[in-house]
């Protein structure tokens, strides 16, 4: 898209503030100060546990599993077999363009 100079402008300055004014990205129960004592405030009003729930940390292989069925380790032929990593390629030397012109 092509602008016109007084254009830009005109949208650029839709994003500054005026003075006085404070940007804030998070306020309430979200505020850094005190999310984590809201959230279990919230939670308790909820009904719910207070502690936060703690995640299974999984492997990427397994988060793929658990998101789309696709289990990589299995042969993409027979899908019975399951692959076993034999050997690692090495990376590819870094290329770098140069105009000859």
């Amino acid at each position: 898209m092509t602008l016109d100079a007084q254009e830009f402008i005109r949208r650029f300055l839709l994003h500054v503030l005026p003075d006085g004014f404070m940007r804030l990205r998070h306020f309430g129960f979200l505020a850094n100060r005190s999310k984590k004592q809201a959230l279990a405030q919230c939670r308790k009003l909820l009904d719910l546990d207070p502690a936060l729930p703690q995640s299974p940390i999984l492997s990427a292989k397994d988060q793929l599993v658990k998101i789309t069925g696709v289990d990589l380790s299995r042969c993409p032929y027979c899908h019975e077999g399951t692959m076993i990593t034999v050997g690692d390629l090495p990376a590819l030397p870094s290329v770098t363009c140069s105009d000859s012109s």
